[in-house]
């Protein structure tokens, strides 16, 4: 065999190695693509963060008109913002919010599971709940950042202390996690508002 054969047939050796290792990963026929899906992991153990208190008491967090301050200076913002956290525009880290998500009646029989985990709204859940460690506040992003506590957060400080009242809101959803044997849209998370109804209660913080 010639070098120049020889050349030939380790350069086409490679790159067959080379396409099988990346289809290996995950890469599918589209080697050099990302793959046309990808599937989230389930959570295999532990505990769900509450998806009817999120929808009503921690969503309108992020489209409400904070307090920033940074540099010595205080103006106001939304996360949701197409500087902040905007899932179209946003430039904020991983915590993605589509700000125009809308609420879902969940006694509504229509609103089954796999309509509610198809929403927008679900979405924003799901990236928050990213930015959790449940049961801890204090190892959860989301109550880290805005209060400035030993991370960095190119939004500035949103919140003074805990005892701000959406610190406090945010605080009650971390660290009250669904029942063990209960997802995240189980009733037995009720119990988080007064009285114990999504749609007429009022969001707990204590």
């Amino acid at each position: 065999m010639t070098p120049q054969r020889i050349t030939q047939s380790l350069a086409t050796t490679l790159t067959v190695a080379a396409t099988l290792t990346l289809a290996g990963c995950g890469g599918g026929s589209d080697v050099l693509g990302n793959p046309a899906t990808i599937r989230n992991p389930e959570v295999v153990g532990g505990q769900y963060l509450s998806f009817a208190y999120f929808q009503k008491c921690i969503n309108p967090i992020f489209l409400a008109q904070l307090p920033v301050q940074i540099g010595g200076t205080t103006s106001t913002n939304t996360c949701a913002g197409s500087g902040c956290h905007d899932t179209h525009a946003g430039t904020g880290g991983a915590l993605r919010v589509f700000p125009a998500a809308q609420p879902l009646d969940l006694s509504d029989p229509a609103n089954t599971p796999a309509v509610v985990r198809a929403s927008d709204m679900y979405k924003n859940f799901y990236s928050a709940q990213a930015a959790v460690v449940i049961g801890s506040t204090a190892q959860s992003r989301l109550m880290s950042k805005p209060l400035l506590r030993g991370v960095l957060h190119g939004g500035g400080l949103i919140f003074l202390s805990e005892d701000d009242p959406n610190a406090r809101l945010i605080k009650y959803w971390i660290s009250r996690p669904v029942p063990v044997g209960h997802d995240e849209l189980s009733t037995a998370s009720y119990s988080m508002f007064t009285p114990p109804d999504p749609k007429s209660g009022t969001c707990n913080t204590q």
